[in-house]
Formats: structure tokens, C-alpha cells, sequence
């Protein structure tokens, strides 16, 4: 199956040695045939040229006046037209609610940093290995704070209660499955004013705690051969 990475930003310079670019990261967290396409540098494909396709993170917000913002939200839209299977993390997570028909918005609950668990809510068929919660890393300010039309919530917890939904051939994850616990680390210190000292802290002290990221990454691959 070839993929088509929608990278939405880069790894800072300085922590370039940590785990490489965005593109690095998912390829080592899910072995694939990847086609990498740059949306900010405005390459901007058609639905059909990869059989699937995987959106980044992002520092920019989804409802950011940037052109390429718009391009990528209208991208979305043909995915989902296309019926072709789509997984959205983070940015790419929050743009599938705000392209078709949700609402994002900076949480009234802060910064969502360190490793979190997702309870699920909703078991499905693809979801194998089943686990009753998922352990991801995090690190975002913006939220789905509204569903768009016809989409289901499959996993939540207090402060994220739009952790993992899924629309028609599209799933998305709020957490980092593809991040390593050094690169989270690395931002929490560059962020730490942003953040908060107290909550960059306790978001450190969760940096040792087991994550579900190869069973999600078996997740994504189940979903690619259900939705596609």
C-alpha cells in the first residue's frame, strides 16, 4: 500500500538529531511505501495518487489565515469525497473536524503535554489488538471542541474528550503514536514558558510511562485495509 505523508511542518534545526524530520518519525513508527509531500512548501496532491494518506502535526492552527491551510482543508474534503482511508494526527486529527464541519478551538483546558491515556469508548472490528485504553504522547494547545456531522468519538479522557474519532474513511488521533519520548522531552524544554512550569513538569514526569504506539500503528494499518 503506498501512503502519502501530508507533512504540515518541520522538526526545529536543533533537534534534527533526536529521531530526524516528521517524515522520519512516521516512517519509523509504521513501515510503508511513503510518498512525502511538502503542504506547506504548497505541494498539494490529488486524492487518487496514494491508496491512503497520513496528515502531521503542526505548530500552526487549523483556522490560521494561511494559504496552504486552506489548500490542505479543501484536500481533506476530496479525501473524504474519495472515499480513500485517512489518518489524521494532531494537526491532521484537528483539520478533519474544522474541514468538514466541526469546530477547533484553543482548549479551555490548556496545554495537552506528556503521555496520556485514551479510554476507549467505542470497540470496532479494526481495533485489534483491543485495548480498553491507549497511551500516547501529546503536545497541543487547539482541540475538537465539535464534531463535524456524522462523525463518531471512539476514545476520550477529561482533558481531551475528542481523543480519537473517526468519519466515514477518516480516523484521527489527537496524540503523537509516531513521537519518541526524547523529542517530546526536547519541546516540553523548549516550550516550558508557554507551557507553564508546573504542567511542563508534570508532563515530564509521565515521559517514562508505556505507550500504545506499535499497537496503534497496527490499528492504522487494520483501518487502511477496512476503510480502502
Amino acid at each position: 500500500m503506498r501512503i502519502g505523508l501530508l507533512q504540515c511542518d518541520h522538526v526545529m534545526d536543533e533537534f534534527l538529531g533526536i529521531a530526524g524530520d516528521l517524515d522520519d518519525m512516521f516512517r519509523r513508527w509504521l513501515p510503508a511505501d511513503w510518498r512525502v509531500y511538502d503542504l506547506a512548501a504548497g505541494q498539494c496532491p490529488a486524492p487518487g495518487e496514494c491508496q491512503a494518506w497520513v496528515a502531521t502535526g503542526s505548530r500552526f492552527s487549523v483556522y490560521d489565515d494561511v494559504p496552504w491551510i486552506h489548500s490542505f482543508a479543501g484536500l481533506v474534503r476530496e479525501i473524504d469525497e474519495a472515499r480513500r482511508p485517512f489518518l489524521g494526527v494532531c494537526f491532521g486529527h484537528q483539520m478533519m473536524g474544522h474541514a468538514l464541519g466541526g469546530r477547533v478551538a484553543r482548549s479551555p483546558r490548556g496545554w495537552g503535554v506528556g503521555v496520556h491515556q485514551f479510554n476507549v469508548r467505542q470497540q470496532e472490528p479494526w481495533m485489534q489488538p483491543p485495548l480498553p485504553h491507549v497511551n500516547t504522547l501529546m503536545s497541543c494547545q487547539d482541540q475538537v471542541e465539535a464534531l463535524p456531522p456524522g462523525a463518531v468519538v471512539l476514545a476520550s479522557n477529561d482533558h481531551c474528550p475528542v481523543a480519537i474519532f473517526r468519519r466515514g474513511t477518516l480516523l484521527g488521533i489527537q496524540g503523537h503514536p509516531e513521537w519518541v519520548p526524547e523529542y517530546a522531552q526536547a519541546l516540553l524544554g523548549a516550550r516550558r514558558e508557554r507551557i507553564g512550569a508546573e504542567r511542563a513538569d508534570q508532563a515530564l514526569a509521565t515521559l517514562a510511562t508505556p505507550r500504545h504506539s506499535a499497537e496503534f500503528a497496527q490499528w492504522t494499518l487494520n483501518w487502511f485495509q477496512q476503510a480502502g
